[in-house]
């Protein structure tokens, strides 16, 4: 089944950028919808309530778990369909619809947090520049007090270590802004792999 057909089954979410503080290079997409990715049978919206089957949730849970492998997840998917009957489109869709209803619920969570990791960040850097500023205040003054000189030698350690910390956190932004994309990618592999199992 030709996943480009996924693009036709539903609105595509626009992706959202109206937010200046977002700090990935990539577009921030608040949500995805499962029509970007599946192009088997509808999958209404609200999303269906796929926890009141027992076996698709325990086995939704598994496939949007992180630790759980490609090669894992394959194998569960197959081993599930393989037990299917009459029902087999419909059970893989909800199959479907729960795993990437979990992913979409950890992805929203993650953005989230890199808005709330943005504007520490933000709030960081202006108490930068304000000791900064202080500090250079201190050192243009053509003698200094005891206090002073003591104010000033605090206010260099000051932005010694709020700098490490700056720099600390832009180095682990990368990897941050990569978790929803890596989230993404996931749902779109799981689409592919049910659908290969539809009848």
């Amino acid at each position: 089944m030709a996943l480009s057909l996924a693009v036709t089954a539903s609105p595509v979410r626009a992706a959202d950028f109206s937010d200046p503080e977002w700090p990935c290079i990539q577009r921030k997409v608040p949500h995805l919808w499962p029509g970007q990715m599946w192009a088997g049978p509808p999958i209404p919206d609200p999303l269906p309530d796929w926890r009141a089957d027992a076996d698709v949730a325990e086995l939704a849970h598994l496939l949007a778990a992180r630790r759980t492998s490609d090669a894992e997840a394959e194998a569960l998917i197959a081993d599930f369909a393989a037990g299917l009957g009459e029902d087999r489109a419909q059970r893989l869709t909800l199959l479907f619809a729960g795993a990437f209803a979990l992913i979409d619920a950890e992805r929203t969570q993650i953005i989230g947090g890199i808005g709330r990791y943005a504007r520490k960040q933000t709030a960081l850097a202006d108490r930068l520049d304000a000791t900064r500023e202080a500090a250079s205040a201190l050192e243009a003054r053509p003698s200094l007090s005891f206090d002073e000189a003591d104010k000033l030698e605090a206010l260099q350690d000051q932005i010694l270590w709020d700098t490490r910390i700056f720099k600390e956190r832009q180095q682990s932004l990368t990897y941050v802004c990569e978790s929803p994309v890596i989230l993404e990618q996931r749902a779109f592999w799981l689409a592919r792999t049910i659908m290969a199992q539809l009848p």
